[in-house]
């Protein structure tokens, strides 16, 4: 994911780097390979990214020590990972803020181990935007446009829970918000201020795409987007770093407990019991009822799964069912266990459901991982040698003059190669200052996957042209190093993260959240999924994963004494509140 520019030295990519946090958060990356191995554990955690490890450190609180998580890459924490660049700084590849305060456990998880203070004092935030000829736009114009703008998308949030329907042919996010842009510029006489207008908007609309994860607004469903629920308390930056925070979620996570290196080949979900053993069911033979039904049925085994137990800790407070579902992984190893907790992010899934699951997904669930959007959108770090920009200036906005042909390509030519080598650059809305010395852009869809294509020299090459031009200073210099995120290319990602895109609905979510269980007199779930593409209300969030994870452990937990279970409550009471609720 990282990359050179001078000097010669490549940054590690987020599936090869032995990042720092691995080792505080005791995974087991440096175990011995034992292929053709087969082992027997009550539960098995597919991911060690937030989901994999919230559910893994919910299981720990309740007594349930028997589980092992099984993680694709060489290191834990998932989409949450970070580099060392020189002067000891570390830039965040995924995840970068906490989105809100009140009721996000993640805050709060912050907050109990001292990474970020209560007391949060804003730095002055400059931004310029300035046109491709350099010009400048006055503050009180681009004040307006914000206004304007804010107003256009908090309508469209409307439409989720209230009763009145957009205009006729206005399905998407995009059209409702060009639609309203249009009316609001009709008033504008002078060409070159509609034009300048228009830009800004143009610029909060690319800006908004990162934001939701997509290619165009175009693509986002209208009536779906106020299902995404904001937490009060604006975004927060954790001083040490975003992924800072995997290592309280690591410590009390046995080292042994961990195996990175470690991708799946092949869950096995239903068995049922012969002369021979367990085999898996065969679907095609069986009078499968499983389209919509919330539990998934096939065949009884024998003696059921109420009575059925193997030998456990004595101090586990796991569900101790027969180990019916098996776990086959790319280097040999076997892992027979009576749960699966499956934390693999949608953009893995939409590549590999057919293949993973023995036997396939119901109907409901494949459709619901084919209907939803997995987004790719991506980061450009910029280093310098020395500051170049002036100390008040925290932003730049680049008002792009994009070309009227542009509205009117078709989506093949959008789309073609051609097009975006001339293009894809256009897609970066501003560069940031993250410190004197470190700038950042973002990048979206197709665009964003065109980008991972090329050298990072290239990428480095063309933002100085762009910052040379934008600030009309020739003297801008080149960056030292630069570094990219490639995060649809990640074989154990696919993409950034989900949104509901126009077709799809929240039930789809909540489909992809249902457990999955083997058969009618099942008391516990064969699979529980859990990530951020399974929360219906925090999906694309950091705490939607964390939040899902304790969904999917406590579904397998034994007690039958709710207030016995632990629901973390040392943080805030309300929000510990409003989690309970989402778990019952």
């Amino acid at each position: 994911m990282g990359d050179k520019e001078e000097p010669v030295t490549p940054a590690p990519s987020p599936t090869e780097e032995a990042v720092a946090n691995i080792g505080a958060c005791g995974a087991g990356g440096d175990q011995p390979q034992t292929s053709g191995t087969s082992t027997n554990v009550k539960i098995v955690i597919i991911g060690a990214g937030m989901a994999g490890l919230s559910a893994a450190n919910h299981l720990l609180q309740n007594g349930c020590e028997d589980f092992i998580i099984l993680e694709a890459r060489g290191r834990v924490g998932g989409r949450i990972v970070s580099i060392p660049l020189s002067n000891n700084q570390k830039i965040e590849l995924g995840a970068n803020w906490i989105h809100g305060v009140l009721g996000n456990p993640i805050f709060e998880l912050a907050v109990q181990h001292g990474l970020v203070s209560v007391v949060n004092v804003p730095k002055p935030h400059k931004v310029v935007a300035t046109t491709e000829d350099g010009h400048q736009v006055p503050f009180s114009i681009l004040q307006e446009i914000y206004e304007a703008y804010v107003c256009f998308l908090r309508r469209c949030d409307e439409y989720f829970l209230c009763q009145y329907s957009p205009p006729p042919d206005i399905h998407s996010v995009g059209e409702h918000i060009n639609y309203e842009i249009e009316i609001y510029l009709s008033g504008v006489q002078d060409p070159k201020e509609k034009r300048l207008k228009q830009s800004i908007f143009n610029c909060l609309l690319k800006r908004e795409t990162c934001i939701t994860g997509c290619n165009n607004m175009n693509e986002v469903d209208l009536l779906e987007l106020g299902s995404y629920t904001e937490l009060q308390g604006g975004n927060i930056v954790l001083p040490s770093g975003y992924s800072s925070i995997l290592r309280p979620l690591g410590a009390q996570i046995p080292k042994q407990s961990i195996l990175t290196k470690c991708p799946v080949k092949k869950i096995h979900w239903k068995r049922k019991k012969t002369f021979t053993g367990l085999e898996t069911v065969d679907e095609n033979s069986e009078d499968e009822h499983s389209d919509d039904s919330e539990r998934t049925v096939t065949e009884v085994p024998t003696g059921g799964l109420r009575g059925g137990s193997v030998e456990s800790n004595s101090s586990s407070n796991c569900d101790t069912t027969a180990g019916n579902v098996r776990v086959d992984c790319e280097d040999g190893r076997v892992f027979h266990a009576a749960h699966v907790i499956c934390t693999i992010p949608l953009g893995v899934l939409k590549e590999t459901h057919r293949t993973l699951f023995d036997p396939v997904l119901p109907q409901y669930k494949q459709e619901s991982i084919e209907n939803l959007m997995f987004g790719t959108v991506d980061k450009i770090f910029l280093e310098y040698e020395r500051p170049f920009l002036s100390a008040d200036i925290s932003e730049i906005m680049l008002l792009w003059d994009d070309d009227k042909r542009d509205m009117n390509s078709t989506e093949e030519e959008l789309a073609s190669e051609a097009y975006l080598s001339k293009n894809w650059f256009k897609k970066i809305y501003s560069f940031a200052k993250m410190s004197d010395t470190l700038l950042l852009g973002w990048v979206s869809g197709r665009e964003a996957e065109y980008m991972e294509t090329l050298p990072h020299e290239a990428v480095a090459e063309k933002c100085t042209e762009i910052l040379r031009n934008f600030l009309q200073d020739p003297y801008v210099p080149k960056p030292k190093r630069c570094v990219c995120t490639s995060w649809k290319s990640q074989d154990f990602t696919g993409g950034a993260y989900t949104s509901i895109p126009v077709g799809a609905t929240q039930e789809d979510i909540e489909n992809l959240a249902q457990p999955l269980y083997a058969t009618p007199q099942a008391m516990k779930p064969a699979i529980t999924f859990a990530g951020e593409h399974t929360h219906s209300s925090f999906y694309s969030t950091v705490h939607g994963a964390y939040l899902s994870g304790r969904t999917a452990a406590q579904h397998l937990l034994a007690s039958e004494e709710p207030d016995e279970i632990i629901m973390e409550s040392d943080g805030s009471d309300l929000s510990a509140w409003i989690q309970g609720i989402a778990l019952d």
